[in-house]
């Protein structure tokens, strides 16, 4: 049997600098040198698109140690209009952080370009365990939750 080990997760963003901005401003994310930056035919053969261009940059998410997941911010060039913003729209929809004040981190996201979606909610679990938590946007419009759990 393989072994398996989960190592990120990608964003493409519109400007991966401004993004990678935000997620270390308001997440505490931290830059995993190096930068990246890829051309040419390897590119082109992998992802399949002609004379494209990717920059961008991995994130250690808070939390971890240096061998952690990373969230990965990439643009590339040519890049596409983004198709729907909606939490229910199938496939991969936010990314959840656990915080100690779910308020103080919503102000913090919208302090720094993000976007309101719902309210801040506490929801009880059928074993007494609750969470408060809500969906927000990041300043791109991907979905973030952010959650505290308590009893």
């Amino acid at each position: 049997m393989s072994k398996i080990k989960y190592v990120h997760t990608n964003i493409v963003a519109k400007n991966w600098k401004k993004l990678s901005d935000f997620y270390i401003k308001v997440f505490d994310c931290t830059i995993v040198p190096p930068i990246r930056y890829y051309k040419g035919k390897d590119l082109e053969s992998a992802i399949n698109i002609k004379n494209v261009t990717l920059n961008g940059v991995h994130l250690r998410l808070p939390g971890y140690n240096k061998t952690g997941p990373t969230l990965e911010i990439f643009s590339y060039k040519p890049s596409l209009k983004k198709q729907n913003g909606k939490i229910n729209t199938p496939g991969i929809t936010h990314l959840a952080f656990e915080v100690s004040d779910v308020n103080k981190v919503y102000k913090k996201v919208i302090k720094h370009g993000g976007k309101k979606v719902g309210k801040i909610i506490t929801l009880k679990r059928s074993d007494g365990k609750k969470v408060k938590w809500c969906y927000i946007k990041d300043p791109e419009g991907n979905m973030i939750e952010i959650q505290k759990w308590g009893k």
